[in-house]
């Protein structure tokens, strides 16, 4: 059973199943992929264990179940001189459909926006945006409120310092 987020206004799927079968040589592979997704098949079937067709079998069953979703390069954010994260956390007056649908697609047409989450408790939403500095920041908080109305909280933690990040799940 597939829950579509937005009735596919975004191209976000969530599954409401607890997970798909997954057995201890997919694991391999996904952690050896989440650590490096340049790795040859070759290599990939090697670090695995397993000759390189089933282990491209494997891995092709993996992206259509789409338990891999995509493969990408992981840039430092520092040197390309993007060091400020903002933490936005943000409170609306209104919550029907219509209004949630708006502010889902426009918050994520702001390519500052890296994270955007409907949160459950005392925020409504919760995004992480990547800037340059606060001048650069404020102009996007600015387009920000002027895009998205209803808005009746925004505050804005600035990350001193990164202690942790990773896009590895813990499998």
């Amino acid at each position: 059973m597939f829950f579509t987020f937005f009735d596919s206004i975004l191209p976000v799927t969530v599954t409401l199943e607890k997970n798909f079968a997954v057995d201890a040589k997919d694991k391999k592979i996904l952690i050896a992929l989440q650590k490096d997704a340049t790795l040859s098949l070759n290599e990939l079937a090697e670090q695995v264990d397993l000759s390189p067709s089933p282990c491209w079998k494997r891995v092709r069953k993996l992206e259509n179940d789409g338990i891999i979703r995509k493969r990408v390069a992981l840039l430092d954010q520092y040197k390309v001189d993007l060091p400020l994260s903002v933490f936005v956390q943000l409170k609306t007056r209104n919550h029907n459909d219509e209004w949630l649908k708006h502010f889902a697609v426009t918050a994520s047409t702001f390519d500052e926006v890296v994270e955007l989450y409907r949160m459950g408790g005392e925020w409504d939403y919760m995004m992480r945006v990547v800037v340059n500095d606060i001048h650069a920041y404020d102009h996007f908080y600015k387009a920000l409120i002027k895009a998205i109305p209803d808005l009746s909280k925004v505050s804005s933690s600035f990350a001193m310092e990164q202690i942790k990040y990773t896009t590895a799940l813990p499998l």
